[in-house]
């Protein structure tokens, strides 16, 4: 099944709303984020997708791409609170408007690779003492920590993909970090394994 079928409702030639193109950015971009599309078709189908008039227009740029589940709705604000341990969000969770993180001795790791963008920023509210921030991203998406203030604390990013990606998700880390880090950076990708030599 593709997601041609998103769009197929009605009659082809019916106008597309703001809501239908925005579902049709939703699926390039989760398209893109399981490599099923380049940076440079994102890039180009996301633009067509903005400009589209009608629904038969949205139904050609999704037609090879499979339909993603329906995914709960975005949450305005998320709150992850924890003094001790260890918290994570991974595969498919849905990414709110803005994430309240109180934090204390403990690591917290978010996982953007193959989450549900439902809006284009995240704001994270951040009061972290000690542990490990871990953002893991995908081409798209982009941190920014200028707002946070750091007391002995360490901050490094990495990003997922070259200059000129279309961003998908800002990420904007604010509030305070003291004896820990943030870490920023794509997957790890697996060991390289060599052909044994003759």
């Amino acid at each position: 099944m593709s997601a041609e079928l998103m769009f197929t409702g009605g009659s082809p030639g019916v106008r597309a709303s703001h809501a239908e193109r925005d579902r049709a950015v939703d699926a390039l971009t989760v398209a893109a984020g399981d490599g099923r599309l380049t940076a440079e078709e994102l890039d180009e189908r996301v633009e067509a997708a903005l400009t589209a008039r009608t629904l038969g227009e949205l139904a050609v740029l999704t037609a090879d791409l499979p339909v993603a589940a329906d995914a709960p709705p975005a949450k305005d604000v998320v709150r992850i609170e924890q003094q001790g341990g260890s918290a994570s969000r991974g595969d498919d969770w849905v990414v709110p408007r803005r994430l309240e993180i109180a934090s204390a001795w403990g690591d917290v790791t978010l996982d953007f690779t193959r989450a549900v963008i439902t809006h284009d920023t995240l704001r994270i509210d951040l009061d972290m003492r000690g542990g490990t921030l871990r953002l893991m991203t995908r081409p798209g998406v982009v941190v920014d920590t200028d707002s946070l203030v750091l007391g002995y604390a360490k901050i490094k990013t990495r990003p997922a993909a070259a200059a000129g990606t279309p961003v998908v998700l800002r990420v904007e880390v604010c509030g305070r970090m003291s004896y820990g880090r943030v870490v920023a950076r794509p997957p790890r990708r697996g060991p390289v394994r060599r052909a044994p030599r003759p």
